[in-house]
């Protein structure tokens, strides 16, 4: 079976930039935008599973080979071509990446055709905070931050930034505070998505930013490495009563919660 069976594909433009998109199910609408180094066999399985809880997902492409299995080298060269890339804010404070005004653009379609409470929005690494930077489109009505990882916690500044201009804060703060939730999850020992981080969504969010920080120190109870990154994907344990599956169980009910 293909990585991308069951799923139909088409190309869609905004400013001028055409992506291809990937498309399952029936429902309310949720965007899963893929993690580093792209849609592999564990993010298309990520959305299929998404889907098949009553939900229509859209997944676009933005780098890398679709369906293409991860690995070292792989992952290097993909980084290395998003990183020069002037659709994504890799290193610098005070701005979003360009790609997230696509997205926005793609949310905000998505709300228009299937209608509802709105849309869900799942960035991964690479992209996890481009949820949060989706939510300043009214139509995002349950942003998903999985191990948000811009920009690079190179220094203190950035370790403390959540990726955002501060407009696009003030936005995002005051969706928050009229009762629009935000849902990050992250291991606890990953140095790419460092306690600051979640620290500075807090003190943005308020009591709207719900925080599943994932036990990865060592000797955790369950042998979870220090290098463990993906909780939706290449990280899941998918055993009931694992942390991570119960991280999905909740990012699924999120949505139910959120966009029935």
């Amino acid at each position: 079976m293909s990585v991308l069976d069951g799923f139909t594909t088409g190309t869609v433009t905004y400013d001028g930039q055409p992506k291809t998109v990937h498309r399952r199910g029936d429902g309310p609408g949720v965007v899963v935008v893929h993690e580093m180094p792209g849609i592999t066999p564990s993010v298309a399985a990520f959305g299929r599973r998404v889907a098949d809880r009553g939900f229509t997902v859209v997944m676009p492409s933005l780098f890398g080979t679709d369906g293409r299995a991860p690995s070292g080298a792989y992952l290097a060269a993909t980084a290395i071509r998003a990183c020069v890339s002037r659709e994504f804010t890799c290193f610098a404070t005070g701005r979003s990446s360009p790609a997230a005004r696509w997205l926005r653009a793609l949310a905000a379609d998505l709300h228009d055709e299937l209608g509802g409470p709105g849309v869900g929005a799942v960035g991964m690494c690479f992209t996890g905070g481009f949820a949060l930077a989706m939510m300043v489109e009214d139509a995002v009505a349950a942003p998903v931050l999985s191990q948000p990882s811009l920009p690079l916690a190179v220094g203190r500044r950035r370790a403390r930034s959540v990726g955002l201009s501060d407009d696009e804060i003030l936005r995002v703060a005051a969706r928050a505070e009229e009762g629009c939730p935000v849902l990050g999850l992250r291991f606890t020992e990953d140095r790419a998505v460092p306690a600051a981080r979640f620290e500075a969504l807090r003190e943005i969010l308020g009591d709207a930013f719900v925080a599943v920080e994932i036990d990865s120190s060592p000797g955790n109870p369950w042998g979870i490495p220090r290098r463990a990154h993906s909780v939706l994907t290449e990280d899941l344990v998918d055993e009931p009563g694992h942390p991570t599956r119960e991280a999905l169980e909740r990012v699924l009910g999120f949505f139910e919660e959120r966009l029935r």
